[in-house]
């Protein structure tokens, strides 16, 4: 990474507006990038081991704030807050990453998150710590962490939660700071929507698209960019019967690709080819770990 790392005090007009206004704020920031003391932020967050559901609707979301208008902060952990970071750097857009450790290449966690810390900086972004260069995590390093994330933003999303995890200390640390909440529900028996469906019961926004969250922030401007209409995929067609018959299983949920060739009878060699072709006509998008789903453009 080319970007040296800068510092700024809480005395410093530049400072975050917002992240000034919390209860025990930074008095030292350590930033690589650009990053601006008053700009429309909004948090998203989740679990480490999400689902191909949980994947999916991090990254719809994320794009569609980031095309609304909005910077998208998050934790640059694995699964959930790096799904959102990499969604938001596709479309060219910026994203705040909030790390628990310093800023240098050796002491940045996850290690297999550097490209991604790159290409975030590459799109005008910016990586944000309290902690100098040379620190490694720590067990209170990322819960501490956390305050920040919930204290640059409008507001916070959790997408898949356990009840006890780092997504919900989050979220507590924004009722602390008077910050709305946002929660997606999920599968009632699922571990990673019972965090979720807590911070609903308890008053946060159930929340199913961006537009959502728009309305709830009275973001305006945001939904006229972004525009009210969701995707409609039932007219989605491929160029051959391998096409149709994959396009059809994905129109219902994410699959990986073992289950695509469950639902289509088609062989693996077949399915390989199709997939890739689909992805280069921007039909689909690999999730990761060869899960696939429809493509929104």
């Amino acid at each position: 990474m080319n970007s040296e790392i800068k510092t700024i005090s809480i005395k410093d007009k530049n400072y975050p507006k917002l992240l000034k206004e919390i209860r025990g704020a930074p008095e030292i920031l350590y930033y690589r990038g650009k990053l601006n003391s008053d700009e429309p932020c909004f948090a998203i967050v989740g679990t480490r081991l999400c689902s191909a559901y949980g994947k999916q609707i991090a990254w719809e979301i994320a794009q569609d704030l980031a095309e609304a208008g909005l910077t998208i902060v998050s934790g640059f952990a694995s699964g959930i807050d790096t799904i959102c970071h990499q969604a938001v750097v596709e479309k060219g857009k910026r994203t705040i990453a909030v790390l628990g450790t310093g800023l240098d290449e050796k002491s940045i966690y996850p290690q297999s998150n550097l490209k991604l810390a790159q290409k975030i900086l590459e799109t005008n972004g910016c990586l944000v710590s309290e902690y100098p260069p040379g620190t490694s995590g720590a067990l209170f390093t990322f819960p501490q962490r956390n305050r920040i994330i919930s204290g640059l933003s409008a507001g916070v999303l959790v997408i898949e939660a356990k009840q006890k995890s780092g997504a919900l200390i989050t979220a507590n640390w924004a009722k602390q700071q008077k910050r709305k909440i946002f929660a997606v529900p999920g599968q009632i028996h699922s571990l990673n929507s019972k965090g979720c469906h807590y911070l609903i019961k308890q008053g946060a926004k159930l929340t199913e698209n961006a537009q959502d969250i728009l309305k709830e922030l009275e973001l305006n401007q945001g939904l006229l960019k972004l525009g009210l209409v969701k995707p409609d995929f039932t007219e989605l067609k491929g160029d051959n019967k391998e096409e149709n018959l994959i396009l059809d299983a994905l129109k219902q949920e994410p699959l990986n690709v073992d289950k695509i060739i469950e639902k289509t009878k088609l062989s693996a060699s077949v399915i390989a080819g199709a997939l890739a072709i689909l992805e280069i006509k921007d039909k689909i998008r690999n999730l990761g770990e060869n899960i696939y789903a429809i493509s929104r453009g």
